[in-house]
């Protein structure tokens, strides 16, 4: 009664609709249901109810985006059609340690289109002669049944499934970006490019700053040679002045 009133408290305080996952093991149901699993825990994706002493599935709530669905050791013998309008989306059903006998209960699994594993372990079906060759002839969708394909493989755990379809995801991400070499390629022409005109760059600057000194020693050869040219005109016309005062001179001393 204790656990009963745990559990009916705790569905209360949580926020169904962000629910995905829920373990209600050894809880005791009542009627067929636990008290507070409704319809409105629309987002569940597992659950689990082993042990809760379940004889039928007649009241499961509706659970359209349940994949997986744990029953085991529970007190259930038919009834099963109702998983395929109540959890359409199933892959994973766990009904071992159930009352489950033959195969006509198990053939109201044909309708659940999606289901990939079945778990019948520790029911009296698999007394059956041919037990497993006539569940997976009956049940053409499954690829499991009590943890081996047909081919006696065992099945991946549900955390190894997780990670291959992650190294899936990383690998289109690759194949999208491309070759990663091929990038560094286009960074390194682009580098080269840039030095090239760098380069250019500091010859221009270099021819022109050239230019500008050969200019400036123009000019100032140019100005040596007007003062040169200044410097000669004065030195002839000083002569010429010369030349004429040495006459002068000569006549004054003719009249002594």
């Amino acid at each position: 009664m204790e656990m009963k009133k745990r559990i009916t408290l705790e569905l209360r305080n949580r926020a169904p609709e962000k629910v995905t996952e829920l373990v209600l093991d050894n809880c005791r149901s009542s009627n067929g249901e636990i008290e507070g699993l409704n319809e409105s825990f629309k987002e569940l994706e597992f659950l689990s109810m082993a042990n809760v002493e379940l004889t039928s599935l007649a009241r499961l709530p509706t659970l359209a985006k349940l994949r997986k669905l744990e029953l085991s050791d529970n007190i259930i013998s038919g009834g099963l059609e109702v998983l395929a309008e109540k959890c359409p989306n199933l892959t994973y059903l766990n009904l071992s340690g159930n009352k489950i006998k033959d195969l006509s209960t198990v053939e109201a699994l044909q309708n659940l289109k999606n289901l990939k594993s079945l778990d019948l372990f520790n029911c009296e079906i698999t007394n059956l002669e041919d037990y497993r060759e006539s569940v997976f002839e009956l049940l053409h969708q499954i690829t499991y049944l009590d943890g081996f394909d047909q081919e006696d493989n065992e099945a991946p755990d549900s955390e190894e499934e997780e990670d291959e379809e992650g190294d899936e995801d990383d690998d289109e991400d690759e194949d999208e970006a491309g070759p990663p070499g091929e990038y560094e390629e286009d960074d390194d022409e682009d580098d080269g490019g840039s030095d090239l005109g760098e380069g250019e760059e500091e010859e221009e600057e270099v021819g022109l700053s050239y230019l500008m000194k050969e200019e400036i020693q123009d000019e100032e050869d140019d100005d040596d040679y007007v003062e040169e040219k200044g410097d000669e005109e004065e030195a002839e016309g000083v002569q010429g002045e010369k030349r004429k005062r040495d006459p002068e001179d000569e006549g004054e001393e003719d009249d002594d």
